[in-house]
């Protein structure tokens, strides 16, 4: 789980915050309308923030394609956040858990100044990331609760993986390979991960294909660009 949450599952998983990004020199505007709602530049900054935080990055540091990848999650995450029930939020004792989970991943974070200098170092607050992983949890929760169901992964799929996929692939590399009888809880696992992917994959599709997404109309100075 912990691979799925910054992955294309993961991906999604990403929501975009309320408020200012680092740069307060931002002139905020409109970047996509979903549904009615509107994703803000700052909300497409903050979220590049947090990724760079996760991933040990500096924000400016990210490609035009990794910075479109993250508005494309921000879309995405907001197309799953109007399945969430009403009143439905993230338990403090998940939020709390997944907060120290994100201070272990970051050096200098083991005392409060290092944390709250390595914050602000991002332009990012304490609220505005606890909030941020509330979202978080609470839309993995809905991916879990809907999607996990439908994955059933049985012994043939795990011992085709095993002998048509891992072992070549061992072989190649020149490295010795664990029984099956060792690996099987693990290649189950993976398989399921994958599976998920590609469930949500799906998923996000169809509720793309239902929803409105549109790009903001240019201002009477863009146009005359």
């Amino acid at each position: 789980m912990k691979r799925w949450q910054h992955c294309a599952l993961a991906v999604v998983l990403s929501m975009a915050l309320a408020g200012m990004s680092q740069a307060g020199s931002i002139v905020d505007r409109v970047v996509r309308s979903v549904n009615g709602h509107v994703v803000l530049q700052s909300d497409w900054e903050q979220e590049i923030a947090f990724e760079a935080l996760l991933n040990g990055r500096q924000p400016d540091s990210f490609t035009t394609a990794e910075r479109n990848a993250a508005l494309d999650r921000l879309i995405d995450q907001e197309l799953l956040r109007e399945q969430v029930r009403p009143g439905q939020s993230a338990p403090s004792s998940a939020v709390a858990a997944r907060m120290a989970e994100v201070r272990k991943l970051l050096p200098d974070c083991s005392t409060e100044g290092g944390w709250h200098a390595t914050l602000q170092r991002y332009g990012l607050t304490q609220s505005a990331l606890e909030q941020r992983l509330s979202d978080e949890t609470q839309l993995m929760k809905l991916v879990e609760d809907r999607l996990r169901p439908s994955v059933q992964i049985d012994q043939h799929a795990v011992e085709s993986y095993y002998h048509d996929q891992l072992l070549p692939q061992l072989q190649k590399a020149g490295e010795n390979a664990k029984p099956l009888t060792e690996m099987y809880s693990r290649i189950k696992a993976l398989l399921a991960e994958k599976k998920m992917n590609e469930l949500l994959s799906g998923w996000l599709a169809s509720l793309r294909s239902g929803s409105n997404i549109r790009n903001p109309e240019p201002g009477p100075e863009e146009g005359n660009r």
